[in-house]
């Protein structure tokens, strides 16, 4: 009688099947490369050189509008005097000075006086002429080292060094007669204007803010006087 064998599935099949679903798996895990990162070509020394100085042209052109443009911001462009801020950050320096150094100083708060009723009649530009004339002959009367700025309107402020009260005053007055002697012609009419001055001195305990309000009283009370005296 025959011996019945026993059937069994062939073993390298079935290494060569369990062979490539490790190799596919494996494939599937192992991380894609990532691409090559462009490399920057590196500029020729003499081409870097040109660019930095573009660039340092370009920037020096940058801060000098940046300055040209904060100064505008200072400036009254009628009149081209400080405007408020310009003044008031100069009578700031000024008392920090003063303070620091012991110096003396006095403000005059100077008002036009019948500026609206020329504006009314003749018009602005003629409103304009009469302030150009007044900034003129308020310069007259100062030195270089004086600062005058327009508060607004027909407001002015001068800071002036080194005066006494007697002699701060006295340049009050002397600047309301050189605005006072002022003439103009508008449409064959003669017309003035005129002008009242206040004082404040500015000493070692001097603040800004309120120095300016002294001499804006000083001057509004010298103003009430002159209707007085015509």
């Amino acid at each position: 009688m025959k011996k019945k064998t026993e059937t069994t599935a062939p073993a390298p099949a079935k290494r060569r099947k369990t062979s490539a679903v490790a190799k596919a798996a494996a494939k599937r895990a192992k991380p894609a490369k990532a691409p090559a990162s462009p490399r920057l070509a590196a500029a020729p020394p003499d081409d870097a050189k040109r660019l930095v100085r573009r660039l340092r042209a370009q920037l020096a052109k940058a801060q000098a509008r940046i300055e040209e443009l904060e100064a505008s911001a200072d400036i009254d462009f009628l009149l081209d005097i400080p405007n408020r801020r310009g003044f008031e950050r100069e009578l700031h320096r000024a008392i920090a000075y003063i303070k620091r150094y012991h110096a003396s100083g006095a403000l005059i708060v100077i008002d036009v006086d019948r500026l609206k009723p020329i504006n009314d009649a003749f018009g602005h530009a003629a409103g304009d002429q009469v302030l150009k004339a007044i900034v003129a002959a308020l310069l007259h009367q100062i030195r270089t080292s004086d600062v005058i700025g327009r508060l607004g309107g027909d407001e002015f402020a001068l800071l002036l060094w080194n005066l006494t009260e007697t002699d701060a005053k006295a340049k009050a007055a002397a600047l309301e007669q050189a605005v006072d002697r002022l003439t103009f012609t508008f449409r064959s009419r003669t017309v003035t204007a005129g002008a009242s001055a206040g004082v404040a001195i500015l000493g070692p305990h001097a603040e800004a803010g309120r120095a300016l309000e002294e001499a804006d009283s000083a001057m509004y009370v010298r103003k009430a006087q002159r209707r007085h005296e015509r």
